[in-house]
């Protein structure tokens, strides 16, 4: 009886000092910030083409107040309100609070967001593109709608526990311009491998949600919702018969080349995003995607 006690005694400690190392744990500090004015208009353009709007915004509810469930094998998760409401949105942020959690997926009460934010894309951004996101949401009617409380079981639930999942499957996108491709090129990549974060759905996932290291933009057969992504990389691409101008309205109509349409959560990307965009950088997408120059 007394090693049964003894060992119930040492898991309990064990445990104890698990909680207390993650609670401890530190999160990463915040960036320097070169504070520009920001441009509601361009920042209401950006919040399309990054997605903010179809995953912060419940189909017939007004927008920015909440989104639709993301199903995963971890749970469901639920975008929140961010309009400026003080008590149920972020009325009460401080823009470096919003950079860092936007960039850095930290909140401000110091506790790391889930990656289904795909804050890890979103270290790309610039301080001009926080900026204008800031000042258009900022622009945004208030709405009193609380968030949603994510619906995720245990151990996922203890948010601290996203530190240890952090320093072992964090992937920060970076981002620098190659001289030796056009501008287009490098636009379409900024845009692709950052605020557009195509790979947080076209790049396999390991058990844990960490994105692959070495399968960039190679499809995912096995996605959090349990649907499928295919492959976007150039061959994949080329092989599937896409053309510059054919992937240029399938993105803005959600109409493949062969007279199919987009299902799953590509629907939403198209219809929320993509649909919206300027024809300049639907040409700098497939510029990139297929490898042009």
């Amino acid at each position: 009886m007394r090693v049964y006690l003894l060992i119930g005694l040492c898991i309990i400690a064990l445990a104890a000092a698990g909680f207390a190392v993650l609670t401890l744990w530190p999160m990463p500090s915040a960036g320097a910030i070169t504070v520009v004015a920001g441009d509601p208009k361009r920042g209401a353009y950006l919040a399309r083409l990054s997605g903010c709007v179809a995953c912060h915004t419940e189909r017939n509810s007004p927008a920015f107040s909440g989104g639709p469930a993301l199903s995963s094998r971890f749970g469901d998760f639920f975008a929140p309100n961010i309009t400026p409401h003080p008590q149920y949105g972020i009325g009460n942020w401080t823009f470096p609070q919003f950079v860092r959690a936007v960039r850095q997926g930290v909140s401000p009460a110091e506790k790391p967001y889930y990656p289904s934010f795909p804050y890890e894309f979103y270290t790309t951004l610039t301080d001009r593109d926080l900026a204008d996101l800031w000042a258009a949401l900022r622009a945004l009617p208030a709405v009193e709608t609380p968030s949603r409380q994510h619906s995720v079981g245990f151990p996922f639930n203890v948010r601290d526990g996203l530190k240890l999942w952090r320093s072992m499957f964090e992937k920060p996108a970076a981002y620098a311009p190659r001289p030796d491709k056009s501008q287009a090129w490098n636009r379409g990549r900024y845009i692709v491998e950052g605020a557009a974060h195509c790979g947080a759905c076209h790049t396999p996932r390991n058990l844990v949600g960490g994105l692959s290291t070495d399968a960039g933009l190679e499809g995912d057969p096995a996605m959090m919702d349990g649907g499928k992504s295919p492959p976007i990389t150039t061959a994949a691409l080329l092989h599937r018969g896409y053309t510059k101008e054919s992937l240029i309205a399938a993105l803005r109509t959600g109409v493949l080349p062969d007279g199919d349409a987009v299902g799953g959560s590509m629907f939403e990307v198209v219809h929320g995003s993509t649909a919206f965009l300027m024809t300049e950088h639907l040409n700098d997408i497939a510029t990139y995607l297929l490898g042009l120059e």
